[in-house]
């Protein structure tokens, strides 16, 4: 009896920190607001000279487009960043993966790109709102593949699946639970909801993650979500680390608030 208590007893939280003299900012979920990011970047810039010097890094968690009024915008400032900031990094969400298949000219996900808010992303790449809607599925394939920037293409292939910082792992998604880092699927790291969600076991690193949008930052023992759903609620935030501290900034609170 009692070796079965011990057995469903919770994990112990992991104890995440970051390697001394190392800060990371993480940004969520972006869809598209390009002014919410410019916004977010003065604030980082602000907080991170306030914070003294540190080896500062930036990780962006995917879903650059759609939804938001300016993709093409987001796509071009994260791309510039990463090119004239060398310790500035990008995940690829599930959002790039439609955005990216329909450009290649697959059908099922130019359909999925128009139900997923890539009419808006359209319109930021110069496609005008009467011709999109009256193009077949091949015809829109052909408009996207000339529409968009090759370097924005090349740029958004070359995004990573995940980061591993100190105790931390930084995904779109989440990870399935109980397979191993290197054996995870594109898909899940990009996809994954359940059982990620709900799972409380350790996971040997602290999730950092989007995808999932919440109201406010959650934070369980396992994990962090900081998707808090820019595009309709006015509202992207960054995840700061520092050794063991963490703290948020965001577009709807102009100070950083400490995570306990």
């Amino acid at each position: 009896m009692l070796s079965r208590l011990f057995t469903r007893r919770r994990p112990e939280p992991i104890q995440a920190e970051l390697p001394e003299g190392r800060r990371i900012y993480a940004i969520g979920d972006i869809h598209g607001r390009l002014d919410l990011l410019e916004q977010l970047l003065v604030l980082i810039e602000q907080d991170d000279a306030a914070r003294g010097r540190a080896r500062t890094g930036i990780i962006f968690l995917g879903d650059l487009v759609d939804r938001g009024p300016d993709s093409a915008g987001v796509v071009e400032r994260v791309r510039r960043l990463c090119a004239e900031r060398p310790d500035t990094r990008c995940l690829s969400g599930n959002h790039e993966e439609i955005f990216l298949g329909a450009h290649e000219g697959n059908g099922e996900l130019v359909r999925l790109l128009l139900r997923a808010g890539g009419f808006e992303t359209l319109l930021s790449y110069g496609l005008g709102a009467d011709e999109i809607e009256q193009a077949n599925i091949a015809e829109l394939a052909e408009m996207i593949e000339r529409a968009v920037p090759a370097e924005h293409v090349a740029f958004l292939r070359s995004l990573d699946d995940y980061l591993v910082e100190g105790d931390y792992l930084f995904v779109h998604a989440g990870i399935r639970p109980g397979v191993a880092v290197e054996q995870q699927s594109p898909r899940d790291l990009r996809w994954i909801r359940q059982p990620f969600l709900d799972f409380a076991g350790n996971h040997g690193k602290l999730v950092v993650h989007g995808h999932t949008i919440t109201d406010d930052v959650v934070q369980r023992d396992n994990r962090i979500g900081i998707d808090t759903g820019a595009y309709r609620t006015g509202r992207l935030t960054a995840l700061g680390l520092e050794g063991r501290d963490r703290w948020f900034l965001d577009t709807a609170v102009d100070r950083p608030e400490a995570i306990d």
